[in-house]
């Protein structure tokens, strides 16, 4: 007898089970054949045998388009990178380190400023003035109000998405308010602290009613730049790059050149320069790493 093999999406796995969505949306509870010996993570595309009550065996898995590995998650192709507009106040440095991370990774950033209904911090008004005309995509959201929520889902529709940015700042409130029929456990706010308490404790895919879906992660503040050359850098502040035609040198790094676009525009505030201070800050650490290597 032939068996039919069926296409899935994991969702989550938990004590040893892999939860697997189909095409049409039943949900299957796996276990994994013993042939399978690469790690299977949330995002991964599989093929299972459905067996009665809902069970299955999880077979193969299918090639990734990518893998992410903080957090371990797979064949994501949008990165929401929350931030918000006040409680806690905006870091312009992790904002600017998640982009990199983003484009390095290949995927697509959109920079999500939450809690929209308090009042704003003047870093999320930097935000609000220079990341949108510098082609970013942006999106103003605020779970009391609802506001920007109808374009989030757009955003969302028929992708796997992730949320990530710091603790605090309403990521699990947003996919609360996104994920119809499931509440997804928050604290509030720490008062001492002036931070949230992230309550995450495993990776799982959240599938939206409007189609797509999205992930919760674990709220971080510092993340590791990856192994790459100094000249390379800038290549991924895709906002310098109408700048660098103007760079005497073809292969100016921005920093202690003279005759450099990048720093002139810096200077006619056209790029501002929390952005280039925090550009530097991360090439002095690629540099420091390159001596570390050799």
């Amino acid at each position: 007898m032939t068996v039919t093999l069926v296409e899935g999406l994991v969702l989550k796995n938990y004590n040893s089970f892999y939860y697997v969505q189909d095409n049409i949306k039943n949900l299957y509870e796996c276990r994994i054949r013993g042939k399978v010996k690469t790690r299977i993570v949330s995002g991964d595309r599989v093929l299972i045998t459905p067996l009665e009550d809902g069970k299955g065996v999880l077979e193969k898995l299918l090639p990734r388009k990518n893998e992410l590995i903080r957090p371990k998650i797979a064949n994501v192709s949008v990165v929401l990178i929350v931030m918000a507009s006040e409680k806690p106040a905006p870091s312009l440095m992790l904002l600017d380190r998640l982009l990199f991370l983003t484009i390095y990774s290949k995927l697509s950033p959109v920079i999500v400023l939450n809690k929209s209904d308090l009042p704003w911090d003047n870093k999320a008004r930097t935000i609000m003035d220079y990341y949108p005309r510098s082609g970013f995509e942006f999106i103003i959201t605020s779970t009391k109000k609802g506001i920007g929520i109808e374009k989030l889902k757009e955003t969302i529709n028929n992708q796997i998405a992730v949320l990530a940015g710091p603790s605090g700042v309403g990521k699990s409130s947003l996919l609360n308010t996104l994920y119809d029929g499931r509440t997804v456990e928050t604290q509030e706010i720490s008062r001492k602290l002036g931070r949230g308490k992230h309550t995450t404790r495993h990776v799982e895919l959240y599938p939206l009613n409007s189609g797509g879906w999205i992930a919760d992660t674990p709220g971080f503040s510092v993340l590791e730049l990856p192994s790459i050359r100094r000249e390379d850098l800038t290549h991924y502040f895709p906002d310098f790059a109408s700048y660098s035609n103007t760079c005497r040198f073809a292969n100016c790094l921005h920093y202690k050149e003279k005759e450099c676009g990048v720093k002139q525009a810096v200077l006619e505030e056209t790029i501002i320069p929390e952005r280039y201070n925090n550009y530097v800050a991360m090439l002095e650490e690629v540099i420091e790493n390159e001596r570390c290597y050799k």
